[in-house]
């Protein structure tokens, strides 16, 4: 691509801006500059095809998929200017302050496998560049969009909504300080009164992720969170009476949880979603609450008759009529207290008094009849309901788990579908014929039917607009679709709600009618939801005929606290680490000892001077080998002494399975303090997005291990560095996962690896990774930062991929690695985490991720023989074959100056 324009433009006598540059090949850069010049903008720059297109955004980007941010497509730029930052002399073109704000790497979305230089060039041409940005502040998936009937080079820069997505994102909330205040010349101070004209902060949309949820709290109470995560209910097929239960009106709307801290109040969705805007009325009721609560419920618009009616909800949104009312049946937190592990029945009485004292129309508590669920239902059926919700009474609030203790009873099938296309019209019919649906069954989206009914001339013309953003080249489906009408894909974003007869064997739905859009609901956890049978279904009632009774008002003492809540983060004590053994606990041990007890659904063990309660230890948690929690509890205790050192002084991703392998699962880093054992070690690491702390948890000991495995950690992910040097890790890791290849094509790229290494006198350890891969670790002594680390890793990875350029790829996306094995050098960044050593992996066959000698990776070598029914045996046999990783400490600087 010419560099002639940017040339033309600088005159490199006065500037230090690069001249030229060349690309070094590997993955394509992406850069974002912040450019104080007359005025204050981002320059966001795409490696391409040697060069960086590049484009001028006046308001940063955004990480809010609401903000469509204005993108000024200017000339390209030399492939050098990605590492330019500094002053531009006054006189010069674009004269000001030029600072790096983020840069990474990046892919295409659509990646074909072919050359990507020549694909991402016609998707530029195209005006619709869609791509995944791996930044330090920009992560996932954005779509630059060239803007129609506009200046020729008006594009828009677009997030997409994926598990990255933060709304009220505003770039100079990531600046430094120091930077911003770095303006220099007449040309920045007058940037710098320009800037000042910008809307202030306060005036700004609220947003669950931007402000603070509560002031400090007083000691002895705990904080609240700024985001709660709703607790779901299981769908079954029938009504039904049950002691120790109630049952409530399934309102049609939108799910959502209110924090109100000080008078100041953020209503928010499922998936985050500020409703502040939306349904002010209901923002302003609650802040007069004269008490910190969150509180969850329902935003409803109710009919003549007091029935919920979503299409009047829908109407309001656009023309703010009906009667608004938030129907609240839950409470989370009150004045430095967490009620999650109170019963149903004990939260329900605080919330109906608290409703009863604000006494405001628009909040309404939502009542429940006590153990008679069918006579409920049959009102429900003659009174038009959406349905039925049965609790039971004695829970405890499970948040963010579709639990069996909550349950919905539906009156009319209706289900949200992901839209994933749009055939064209037939006949009379304008812009669009019947939409194209999805559902995510097993990870995988699966094509669920067409729906044409439901529209009218004037929705079918919204619907049309509002999708062709969204619009992409190919089916988001693995397999092909047979439709009547030539068919307009999009990206599989946008949630609505359909109404329909059944599912048929095929698993398409039968006469699905358009019912509305869910913005409130993420693509990503619509699923298939087939109503379980209800002889099935377990009673998770904890005594029979423990009496449920209407809540009366009088509330139980509402200093009632979880476990740990009187105690600040900071008083939790330390813990001294076990000593690493090289053989396995006696018989007489304290691990062996629970083993006798696995037997036990509940159990309380004494570790230190700990008590641990452990539950449900006969639940499977592996169906098909039905190995049970509490086995896999007595497998860690007794792997502890060489599982620990591992751990020590780590922060720990945990990775949630709470029904098992088989059920649903959930990443968990920030501990909610208020609500964990006081003498559980944390550790704060500052969230660049949200400006607030994310407390991990640290495992240095036997009680924190049995509390972890007991919430249904079946893995353990430890950073690679310690708190005490967060930012220098003690190995750099290389992963080898094999996409659609035989293992033993692992063994080979692991084997040259090693031989690289070797060649420069560096000494590396493998273990398997218990998945499908194999992990080779390279000490350092914790004396590099992980940029460098990551470089490093990255050399070796070029050098192994140059020599088996046929069986293995360096490349990401994994349309571009099919059938090869991708030596991943990624995971060498702050905050990233891989399975530790003897971690047990959510996998057929509860492999563990085992250390090898470097002479078992042969071709014998298979990493389904390496479980938790042998490894202690192997452990007694050979101890821990990476004793001493800890003392290794390799000087990377020969490989660094190549």
């Amino acid at each position: 691509m010419s560099l002639a324009a940017y040339k033309k433009k600088r005159d490199f006598k006065q500037t230090s801006e690069p001249r030229s540059g060349k690309a070094r090949g590997g993955a394509h850069a992406f850069v974002v500059q912040r450019h104080h010049a007359s005025r204050l903008h981002y320059d966001f720059r795409l490696e391409v095809n040697g060069a960086l297109k590049s484009w001028a955004v006046p308001k940063g980007p955004s990480l809010d998929p609401a903000d469509k941010r204005l993108a000024m497509e200017v000339e390209d730029h030399p492939y050098d200017y990605k590492d330019f930052e500094g002053e531009i002399p006054p006189g010069n073109y674009g004269a000001g302050y030029v600072h790096i704000w983020d840069q990474g790497t990046y892919e295409l979305l659509d990646d074909k496998g072919k050359d990507f230089d020549k694909q991402a060039l016609q998707e530029w041409r195209s005006g619709s560049l869609k791509i995944i940005l791996h930044g330090k502040k920009l992560k996932g998936e954005f779509a630059l969009v060239k803007m129609k009937g506009r200046e020729e080079n008006s594009w828009l820069l677009i997030k997409h909504r994926d598990r990255y997505a933060k709304e009220g994102y505003d770039s100079e909330d990531h600046t430094p300080k120091r930077i911003k205040e770095k303006l220099k010349g007449p040309e920045n101070n007058k940037a710098a009164g320009k800037r000042g004209t910008r809307k202030p902060a306060a005036k700004r949309a609220k947003a669950p992720a931007k402000r603070s949820a509560t002031a400090t709290p007083k000691p002895g109470r705990a904080k609240m969170k700024d985001i709660y995560k709703p607790m779901l209910a299981t769908l079954v097929d029938a009504p039904f009476d049950r002691e120790g239960w109630i049952f409530e009106t399934k309102w049609d709307g939108y799910r959502a949880i209110a924090n109100v801290s000080d008078g100041e109040a953020t209503l928010y969705s499922r998936n985050r979603l500020s409703f502040n805007e939306m349904f002010a009325p209901v923002v302003k009721a609650v802040e007069k609450i004269p008490h910190n609560v969150v509180l969850d419920g329902e935003v409803v618009v109710l009919g003549a008759k007091g029935r919920s009616d979503f299409q009047a909800l829908q109407q309001y949104k656009t023309t703010g009529k009906g009667k608004l009312t938030y129907a609240v049946f839950d409470l989370l937190y009150l004045d430095g207290h967490h009620l999650t592990d109170m019963t149903l029945i004990e939260r329900k009485a605080l919330l109906e008094e608290i409703v009863r004292q604000l006494n405001d129309a628009v909040v309404q508590y939502s009542g429940h009849k006590a153990e008679k669920g069918i006579k409920l239902f049959e009102d429900a059926v003659k009174a038009g309901w959406e349905g039925i919700i049965a609790k039971n009474g004695e829970s405890n609030y499970a948040e963010g788990v579709r639990s069996q203790n909550w349950l919905k009873i539906k009156v009319l099938n209706r289900q949200e579908a992901i839209i994933c296309g749009y055939t064209e019209p037939r006949g009379g019919r304008k812009r669009m014929g019947a939409l194209i649906l999805g559902v995510y069954d097993n990870g995988k989206l699966r094509y669920a039917g067409h729906c044409g009914g439901g529209f009218d001339q004037q929705s079918l013309k919204a619907m049309f607009e509002r999708l062709q953003p969204y619009r992409r080249e190919t089916s988001p489906f693995s397999t092909k679709i047979k439709t009547n009408m030539p068919v307009t894909w999009v990206e599989p974003e946008l949630v609505c709600e359909v109404k329909f007869s059944e599912w048929t064997g095929e698993g398409i739905f039968r006469q699905p009618v358009f019912v509305a859009m869910r913005e409130d609901k993420p693509a990503a956890e619509v699923k298939k939801e087939l109503p379980k049978h209800l002889k099935t279904m377990p009673d998770t009632r904890k005594k029979k005929g423990a009496a449920v009774k209407r809540a009366s008002g009088k509330p139980p003492a509402a200093t009632r606290k979880k476990s740990g809540s009187s105690s600040s983060a900071a008083s939790a004590s330390k813990k001294a680490t076990p000593a690493a053994k090289s053989r396995p606990r006696k018989s007489g041990s304290s691990a062996k000892a629970a083993t006798k007890a696995g037997d036990r659904n509940e159990r309380s063990l004494r570790l230190g001077n700990r008590n641990v309660p452990l539950t449900n230890q006969q639940k499977i948690y592996w169906p098909d080998e039905k190995i049970t929690k509490g086995e896999l509890i007595d497998y860690y205790l007794s792997a502890a002494d060489y599982l620990l050192p591992y751990l020590k002084d780590r922060p720990l991703s945990l990775h949630r399975f709470p029904n098992g392998i088989k059920g649903m699962s959930f990443y968990q880093k920030d501990l909610d303090l208020g609500s964990v054992p006081s003498w559980l070690k944390t550790f704060p690491v500052l969230s660049e997005s949200t400006g607030k702390n994310v407390d991990y948890l640290v495992c240095n000991n036997t009680a924190t291990l049995a509390y972890m495995i007991n919430l249904g950690c079946i893995e353990i992910n430890p950073w690679l560095s310690r708190t005490a040097k967060p930012d220098y890790p003690d190995y750099i890791v290389i992963d080898l996962d094999p996409e659609d290849i035989a293992f033993e094509h692992v063994v080979d790229t692991a084997n040259v690896v090693h031989k690289i290494l070797e060649g420069y006198n560096i000494q590396s350890f493998v273990k398997t990774s218990g998945a499908s891969g194999m992990h080779i670790y390279i000490p350092t002594g914790a004396k590099y930062a992980y940029e460098t680390c990551r470089l490093f890793a990255e050399y070796i990875a070029n050098e192994a991929h140059a020599q088996l350029p046929e069986v293995t790829s360096v490349i990401r996306a994994k349309s571009r690695r099919k059938k090869k094995v991708y030596i991943d050098f990624l995971q060498n960044s702050r905050g990233q985490t891989i399975a530790a050593p003897y971690s047990a992996r959510p996998r057929p066959g509860a492999t563990v991720s085992t250390p090898l000698h470097w002479k078992e990776v042969n071709k014998k070598l298979d990493i389904r023989n390496f479980h938790i029914g042998n490894t202690l045996k192997r452990l007694e046999k050979h101890g821990d074959i990476w004793d001493g990783i800890s003392r290794v400490k390799n000087n990377l600087k020969t490989v660094l100056k190549q």
